[in-house]
């Protein structure tokens, strides 16, 4: 009797352990063979967009379980590295190097218009982000030792170069971005964050740069991805030394955001923020390329050296899966994942 009894404890302990490996295991909804995507948009919980080189993007309208694949005419050579999507028809994408371009579809990727070129041989687009439905920007490497930000204000269908006057704080030499997965740029409100990498990595608020206590000092290192928290208190930034996937040094940083009175008797109303950078993070399991949050203590970040997640903000870090992917998002309405990598490989991963 007491072994049948151990044996039903033991048959229990392996099916709970197996049911718990599975809630954080990854499902690959969809794989292109030769493709790698580091553009990824989730607009809603049914509409997933995926862009990617020789011209590739996916788009799938009930949430992943069928992805339909195509390449936009003429742009067949082209990695289209930044995606950005408003629903299953309006989406927006940056080809990275010269010409640069950017293009619009409207009709869910059947036709796509375009809406920016330029031919300067130094282009190299990073990133989309817009703060809201109409205001965006398109961050790129510097250009003469000036960061080069495009910026829109109608749903991207103009776009104009940021004033030389906006960034206030000088480039370091050998300090530049990575278009590793669409999200070296983010915005909350009004503010506008913006990472760099290479021999300096920094961290820029509306302009101004803050040092980091990130690895850098290589063409390899620094910054990769920023998440901002849901409720704005909390930045965590992502990267390492790709050149190096399996390290954990210094693969990590963050800020908390304070809110303080003004004490501007004629505007006490207005509330002005203090960034004060964390101390407490651990160390994700090696280099990474994206990182989003959740909810305000829950993370997801991913690069070659796997999958890893923090139920603290960031304290502490599980690998789930060694599995290689580039770029994550949160699907909305849900405490989901999408993520995408190498291989065309299209990921699904549900939390608790």
């Amino acid at each position: 009797m007491r072994i049948v009894k151990l044996f039903i404890l033991i048959l229990f302990v392996q099916l709970a352990v197996a049911q718990n490996s599975g809630n954080n295991s990854i499902k690959i909804l969809s794989q292109k063979k030769g493709i790698s995507i580091r553009g990824l948009s989730v607009p809603d919980e049914n509409t997933i967009w995926a862009s990617g080189s020789s011209g590739t993007i996916a788009l799938s309208i009930n949430g992943g379980e069928h992805f339909e694949w195509m390449q936009v005419a003429g742009y067949e050579k082209r990695d289209f590295r930044a995606i950005h999507a408003w629903n299953n028809k309006e989406a927006i994408i940056a080809a990275v190097a010269a010409p640069a371009v950017i293009l619009k579809t409207k009709d869910g990727g059947m036709t796509w218009n375009k809406v920016y070129e330029n031919a300067d041989t130094s282009m190299f687009l990073d990133a989309i982000n817009f703060k809201d439905e109409n205001n965006g920007s398109v961050v790129g490497d510097p250009i003469n030792n000036i960061i080069f930000l495009l910026n829109t204000t109608d749903k991207g269908e103009h776009w104009q170069e940021a004033a030389p006057n906006y960034f206030k704080s000088e480039l370091k030499e050998g300090e530049a971005f990575f278009a590793s997965s669409n999200s070296n740029l983010a915005s909350k409100g009004n503010d506008q964050f913006l990472i760099s990498g290479g021999m300096a990595s920094r961290l820029w608020i509306n302009g101004v740069a803050r040092d980091l206590d990130i690895l850098q000092g290589g063409k390899s290192t620094g910054a990769n991805s920023i998440a901002v928290s849901p409720n704005g208190n909390k930045l965590i930034i992502v990267g390492g030394d790709f050149g190096k996937f399996k390290e954990s040094e210094k693969n990590i940083a963050g800020f908390n955001v304070f809110l303080t009175p003004n004490t501007d008797q004629k505007h006490k109303s207005i509330r002005i923020q203090k960034w004060a950078q964390r101390k407490n993070l651990g160390n994700p399991n090696g280099y990474k390329s994206g990182v989003t949050f959740l909810t305000n203590q829950l993370l997801v970040a991913c690069g070659t050296s796997g999958v890893d997640i923090s139920k603290n903000s960031g304290k502490n870090w599980e690998l789930i899966s060694s599995e290689s992917f580039h770029v994550v998002k949160k699907q909305p309405n849900r405490k989901a994942v999408f993520l995408a990598g190498s291989g065309g490989r299209i990921g699904y991963l549900q939390l608790d």
